[in-house]
């Protein structure tokens, strides 16, 4: 039988802001299912540290930028807890590519990840928010939406995609209970940095007034409350966690 608890279905889950978010949303008492579309061991791990606060947790390998990945990943799921309450589209790429130089397959596959994933993602989990009239759908942009970047434009067209469903679907859905946001991160402090990501994130740091890098527990924590009942008119916003950088 289903459980009577809340399930938060959460992208990208397996480390950094996506398993902040998971182990946030486990201690307000939801159950989560945890996904990465690589390393089974890092999502097992992310699985018993969320068992350890007293949900049930499952673990799903699937690569949302593909259609038929996203649409098992939302299947095992429901068969595991009968509805997805809570869904947090936080799976995103941003290789850099110039936009003369970067294939077409690379754009597509940005497109894929950091926009149809939310849009199938989110077909999947709606008939049951709305039987249940509630629901939260929280999708993620970043930086790269608001501003844009030299280097990153499959990047910044998919997440500035995604806000724009964001406000489309609060509009749609609000009135059936359901709230649709989307959150900006700025510059966050990763568990592992190379040198591709310090490149862009050093510089980035001197431009944040409070003068250091965000952690992933201070995005998760806006997420468990728009996942809230206490963020319930909450709805169609983006909200930016970047310590008031503006570039």
């Amino acid at each position: 039988m289903p459980s009577a608890r809340r399930t938060a279905l959460v992208t990208g889950s397996n480390k950094n802001i996506g398993r902040a978010a998971v182990l946030h949303l486990a201690r307000a008492g939801c159950n989560v299912v945890v996904n990465g579309s690589s390393d089974r061991g890092a999502a097992d791990k992310v699985v018993a540290e969320a068992r350890a606060l007293g949900v049930e947790a499952i673990a799903v390998m699937a690569d949302v930028g593909k259609r038929e990945d996203a649409h098992r990943l939302a299947s095992e799921a429901l068969a595991k807890f009968g509805t997805i309450d809570i869904l947090v589209n936080n799976a995103a790429i941003r290789r850099d590519g110039g936009f003369l130089e970067i294939s077409e397959d690379d754009w597509r596959y940005a497109i894929a990840v950091n926009f149809d994933a939310a849009f199938w993602l989110s077909r999947l989990a709606l008939p049951g928010m709305i039987g249940k009239g509630w629901g939260r759908i929280i999708n993620f942009a970043g930086m790269n939406a608001i501003h844009g970047y030299n280097g990153r434009a499959h990047v910044s067209a998919s997440k500035h995609a995604a806000w724009g469903l964001t406000k489309a679907l609060a509009k749609e859905f609000g009135p059936k209970g359901i709230t649709t946001n989307i959150v900006s991160p700025g510059p966050i402090m990763g568990e592992a940095q190379d040198a591709v990501q310090a490149a862009h994130i050093s510089p980035m740091k001197a431009r944040v007034p409070l003068g250091r890098l965000g952690t992933p527990d201070e995005v998760a924590a806006v997420v468990a409350l728009l996942a809230s009942d206490d963020g319930g008119f909450i709805n169609g916003q983006i909200i930016q966690v970047n310590g008031g950088a503006e570039t």
